[in-house]
């Protein structure tokens, strides 16, 4: 589940980034950070199936659901990073522009 959740957070920031490329609000970080996380994903995923083989396919219902939990915390902090990016790099100026105002 973590990489199928990714793999569709990665896909989802792609599209948004190719529909707007003359925006400055570094969605191509955020292709990366989700791009990054689901090849992770998938590495460990391989992995897991070298080691469990058929039973791979067949997982039980709580880690499906601790599975779930992790992928939507990955996307959750990579958006948190990402606004985090955001405002310290303030591309609008809209930060500075209310602390000046003060």
């Amino acid at each position: 589940m973590t990489l199928l959740i990714t793999v569709f957070a990665a896909i989802i920031s792609t599209v948004v980034w190719y529909t707007r490329p003359e925006s400055n609000m570094k969605l191509g970080s955020l292709c990366l950070m989700y791009w990054g996380a689901s090849l992770m994903w998938l590495v460990d995923a391989v992995a897991e199936y070298i080691e469990l083989g058929a039973e791979f396919f067949a997982p039980a219902a709580a880690d499906m659901l601790n599975d779930s939990y992790l992928g939507f915390s990955v996307v959750a902090l990579g958006l948190v990073i990402w606004l985090a990016m955001l405002l310290i790099k303030d591309p609008n100026g809209r930060i500075r522009a209310a602390l000046i105002k003060k």
